[in-house]
């Protein structure tokens, strides 16, 4: 089905999941089918399970399906991806890890190793064996390179997290420093690791559903092979990266024509990725749940809610974020399209889990800079909280909503609807407390 080009490995990948090998592993090979990279990866495991050997197994080669929405038109797309080099389980083979830190064709280190990641462990203290944490494993491979190199400042490396933390670069440079003094390191090396290589910030935006375990019988006759590690991916894609700009002297992505964007201030990049997308679904769950429906795609395509997110996006959350208007209309309106995707259900209940602090983290920002901008609260805003306050009373119509948020939230939401007997003033206590 393929034949697979021997390239040279530039690219260790701590991650082996969905999301790398639809995102990242497809971005590469968009730049080396465009002639604009020429490299490989070597994708290690960064737990003691993972799916290294079913890659080895297959070759590194897997297919990628991408379906969505893309200028109105519904694509659906799949193709063999043979950028996979080396699979390196850590805890079995790490004399094999470390001897990457002495390649010369090696340039960058790239990673998701899920949000709770990059983590300080302070107890990881031995490095002659596998360090438990992604930071630890890391800071063993930069040593290792280190010593090989004698310190050769041109030898440093592109360090690319793509952990959807705050500032994942800048967090784990500031572990592996702490990691580094635990372990009384010379500060020569912790120079080092800090001005010799790289790291970038990161905002990575494109939604994943995985293996399509429901449909792989069909799909498989589609391919006329099996395939055990496919992978779905929606259309749209999105990496921002922000940092050194000599990054895009050896990986420039937008020369394949993909949607890279390279800046030195990603914070309204995420402030519009989180006020827009994150910021809208969870403005219309109460709502839209609450008047009968059940997932994205059919709130979007109802009459009345698919009016109601528009004017949430375009009228209250565009005008409060610091980016050129054409930008800005252009992904608002993706995001809107994504919500109608054919090939993804998103169901609104998943959305729901932690309303209490999405609220808080992804629509009062809009509330207060829409307020500081024009002396008026938002009025969709407004309805949706008030919205929220009915979904936690945890009734849709005569049937019980399953609430899911932080237990503390739940005994507050029950303590204040016990409060409320119908009147006026239970209503205002009710507001007033909650707000306070």
């Amino acid at each position: 089905i393929c034949n697979k080009k021997e390239r040279p490995i530039k690219v260790l990948q701590f991650g082996e999941g969905n999301f790398l090998r639809a995102f990242v592993e497809w971005i590469i090979q968009g730049m080396n089918d465009a002639g604009v990279f020429n490299g490989n990866v070597a994708v290690v495991q960064p737990m003691p399970f993972g799916r290294i050997k079913e890659l080895g197994e297959q070759d590194g080669l897997y297919t990628l399906y991408l379906e969505g929405l893309q200028n109105g038109k519904t694509i659906k797309q799949h193709q063999v991806i043979d950028v996979l080099g080396d699979y390196i389980n850590p805890f079995t083979q790490y004399n094999e890890y470390l001897e990457y830190a002495k390649s010369e064709d090696l340039q960058f280190i790239i990673s998701n190793t899920t949000e709770a990641g990059i983590a300080l462990d302070p107890t990881d203290l031995d490095l002659t064996v596998t360090p438990k944490s992604y930071p630890g494993k890391l800071l063993a491979f930069l040593k290792a390179r280190y010593e090989h190199f004698s310190g050769d400042y041109e030898k440093g490396l592109f360090i690319i997290p793509c952990e959807l933390i705050d500032y994942n670069g800048a967090e784990l440079k500031r572990v592996l420093i702490e990691l580094a003094k635990i372990h009384n390191m010379d500060e020569k090396f912790i120079d080092w690791m800090v001005n010799a290589n790289k790291y970038y910030n990161t905002l990575v935006d494109r939604i994943v559903p995985g293996y399509p375990r429901n449909q792989i019988k069909e799909i498989e006759a589609e391919l006329g092979y099996t395939d055990n590690n496919i992978v779905k991916g929606e259309i749209f894609h999105l990496w921002v990266i922000e940092g050194d700009p000599s990054i895009q002297e050896v990986f420039d992505p937008r020369k394949a024509g993909l949607n890279v964007v390279f800046t030195n201030n990603i914070k309204p990049y995420k402030e519009r990725k989180v006020k827009i997308l994150n910021g809208s679904h969870t403005a219309m769950v109460p709502v839209s749940y609450l008047y009968g429906i059940d997932t994205v795609r059919e709130t979007i395509e109802d009459e009345l809610m698919g009016q109601y997110v528009k004017l949430f996006v375009h009228k209250e959350v565009v005008p409060t974020i610091k980016l050129p208007k054409e930008e800005m209309q252009f992904f608002a309106d993706s995001v809107l399209e994504r919500y109608g995707n054919p090939f993804v259900r998103h169901e609104l209940m998943s959305i729901a889990l932690n309303s209490t602090t999405k609220y808080v983290t992804r629509i009062l920002p809009t509330v207060l800079d829409f307020y500081k901008e024009t002396n008026k609260i938002p009025t969709i805003a407004a309805f949706s909280f008030a919205a929220l306050c009915v979904f936690y009373k945890g009734d849709r119509n005569g049937t019980p909503i399953n609430l899911q948020d932080n237990p503390e939230y739940l005994d507050m939401w029950k303590n204040l609807w016990a409060n409320v007997d119908g009147s006026q003033e239970s209503i205002v206590n009710f507001v007033e407390n909650l707000l306070a």
